[in-house]
């Protein structure tokens, strides 16, 4: 109808007019303008799909892009030729439906028409969904800048589900979906798969949109793979449009944490506002333990109302190193506050379901307070925090960014450099060992920091790195082997271990060993320091949405240290104590100065150092380390997920 081609053509006139007001472009782009064919790979016909209508974004060539505003709708006068053939196509698709594919080309996931354009903007008019298209794929050149990782991960998941309409912003986003749907992206998925992925998603960006959900820089598909990461994808097809729209209001601040990828590091513990009791009790109480319980009671804890906490490990404390240092934490936050803080802890939840378990059992227990000990529960406290989402749930990982749970983390770097440093400072033929359990964020930036501690002592020493979680091979045999007798072992003592090596160690002539010097955590500091801020009210200070909170304290706050023995010189050991006066003061920085990779320069000598983002997030190994980042086929099944959710490595390649 000619009354519907007007309408159609006032909202092309004023998305022309919004464009131009803004600075963008107004009319339809052509591929022609935007890509040289010089360039591109070779074209890849798919046949005919169903293509999502909010895809299609231009026209092939530039002859027909003026007729056409940005948003598909018509500009051209009323009375042409035009405008009768576009009213006629109308009138069809009204009365028998437009059946004939258009011909489009795919360039990055977005499509350009060359056949077909007045098809597309009537079907737009008419709010479609979807209009079937011949698809022919123009492959671009592969590159190392994100929109080309995205993508190519995109074509590996189009293999495996033929299936165009989610778009992600970020690397890893769409092997993320697929464990979420129980899939990978080398197999094709069943079709009833598909299935429940195609109408939820269809449903979910329905919702998503009506509620005003599109932001820059996030897409329909990064908040619906936010959204099954809690809620199971199947209720997406099972759930009321009400029950849909309340939980999308539930996760906007998470689907914002996520995309940013922006961690708030919190590397001081936060001062409280106002003088609480415990600052004015002062000298008027004689006895730590009665400052806390002023200072307890002026913000409703008490030891008849104590703060519940609950502890989960992946492990049995008595078999794992990791485990253990967590529980003594725990057993010196009761010692320290007394009555005032109650704990519970449960062992071997090394399952989505254990821990899902037991912070149920922790709930029905009313604990405020859940940690999860291992960056492997983070997708059950993910679920967990928006179950329950007046219990605070934090997880013990570094560069997880989540809204509904925060992190927390030592920097252990710091005391990693210093060990670094008297490892060099005893070595003799220059070259120490390094063993680590697996690359994960933290670990590698620990690595690392060892190796420029080493270098300030010895810039001709080499640190020769293995990873312990290898399924084959036998780390400190091929270190020894090598020559090495320095070495930096585990940085934990475990219960079932005989020799109980652990920390920095020498190799002796007839094969024993002798403790150098040992990395603190001392859990117990932390855990305290993380209640303290509820019971002071700071913690709340860290409250706002969309903003993913870590607790990264260092040698500052005193919950990491070096302890060097009797073994090592005095010498030395005057040099750890003004290592980590100034890293504590703030006055010596270790990542700062000229810093080369295995790949070429970091930071040049004049060039500020690394940020703290920069630091968490590195990926890469520096020049005096021999050794490299294992593929995720080469480690043991049961650190694979830990590895997987902390990021490192994907296929086998450092994430960039």
């Amino acid at each position: 109808m000619r009354e519907d081609y007007e309408k159609a053509r006032r909202l092309g006139e004023k998305a022309r007019a919004r464009a131009i007001l803004t600075g963008r472009y107004p009319y339809l782009p052509a591929l022609e303008d935007l890509v040289d064919r010089s360039q591109l790979g070779q074209e890849i016909p798919l046949g005919v799909h169903e293509i999502p209508l909010q895809l299609i974004v231009g026209t092939r060539t530039s002859g027909r892009k003026n007729a056409f505003a940005c948003n598909f709708m018509p500009l051209l006068d009323p009375a042409s030729e035009f405008a009768l053939k576009w009213a006629s196509l109308y009138d069809y698709q009204s009365s028998e439906g437009l059946r004939d594919p258009i011909k489009v080309y795919e360039y990055r996931n977005r499509f350009y028409v060359e056949e077909g354009n007045k098809r597309v903007s009537v079907m737009n008019y008419m709010h479609s969904y979807s209009i079937p298209g011949d698809v022919i794929r123009i492959l671009p050149p592969r590159t190392d800048d994100l929109e080309s990782l995205v993508y190519y991960e995109f074509l590996d998941f189009f293999k495996v589900t033929k299936f165009f309409e989610i778009c992600f912003s970020q690397q890893g986003s769409y092997a993320r979906l697929a464990e979420l749907m129980g899939e990978n992206l080398q197999d094709p998925w069943p079709e009833e798969k598909i299935q429940i992925l195609r109408d939820g998603f269809r449903s979910f960006a329905e919702i998503y949109g009506q509620k005003g959900g599109k932001k820059e820089g996030i897409t329909d598909g990064d908040a619906y793979l936010t959204y099954i990461s809690v809620f199971p994808p199947e209720s997406l097809l099972e759930d009321s449009k009400d029950q849909i729209s309340h939980r999308i209001d539930q996760i906007r601040g998470e689907v914002t944490a996520q995309t940013k990828k922006e961690i708030d590091l919190i590397e001081s513990p936060a001062v409280p506002k106002k003088p609480s009791m415990i600052a004015e009790a002062g000298a008027a109480v004689a006895s730590v333990a009665n400052v806390l319980t002023l200072g307890a009671l002026s913000s409703g804890y008490s030891p008849e109302n104590p703060l519940k906490a609950c502890f989960i490990y992946e492990k049995e404390p008595g078999n794992s190193s990791w485990a253990y240092a967590h529980e003594l934490g725990r057993q010196s936050l009761m010692e320290e506050f007394g009555g005032l803080v109650d704990t519970s802890y449960f062992t071997d939840c090394d399952s989505e379901e254990k821990v899902l378990e037991a912070i149920d059992s922790a709930a029905a227990d009313e604990d405020a307070l859940v940690f999860t000990t291992a960056p492997s529960m983070m997708p059950a406290a993910l679920k967990a925090a928006f179950k329950y989402p007046k219990m605070k749930i934090l997880n013990c990982s570094v560069n997880l960014s989540h809204d509904a749970v925060r992190t927390y983390y030592a920097k252990m770097y710091e005391a990693k450099f210093v060990l670094g440093a008297i490892a060099a400072s005893l070595c003799q033929n220059h070259l120490i060992g390094y063993r680590s359990d697996y690359p994960s964020f933290g670990n590698i930036a620990q690595i690392n920091a060892f190796a420029l501690g080493a270098s300030l002592v010895d810039p001709s020493c080499r640190v020769i790195l293995k990873w312990a979680s290898l399924k084959k091979g036998d780390w400190e045999k091929e270190l020894t082997d090598a020559g090495v007798r320095i070495i930096s072992g585990s940085d934990m003592v475990r219960l079932d271990d005989p020799e109980r090596k652990y920390g920095l160690y020498r190799i002796l002539e007839d094969g024993s060993w002798e403790g150098l010097a040992a990395p603190v955590w001392d859990w117990g500091r932390y855990y305290s320091l993380i209640c303290r801020s509820i019971m002071d009210g700071t913690w709340n200070s860290a409250d706002d949405a969309g903003r993913a909170v870590n607790y990264w304290y260092g040698l500052r706050s005193g919950v990491v240290d070096v302890l060097p023995s009797d073994r090592v010189p005095v010498e030395t050991r005057r040099l750890v104590t003004i290592l980590k006066n100034g890293i504590s003061q703030g006055s010596f920085v270790p990542f700062e100065g000229q810093i080369r990779s295995q790949k070429g320069l970091i930071r040049g000598e004049d060039e500020p150092g690394l940020t703290a983002s920069e630091i968490i997030t590195m990926n890469w190994l520096l020049d005096n380390i021999e050794g490299e980042m294992p593929d995720i086929d080469e480690l043991r099944e049961d650190v694979r997920r830990n590895v997987t959710i902390s990021g490192i490595l994907e296929k086998g390649k450092p994430v960039k």
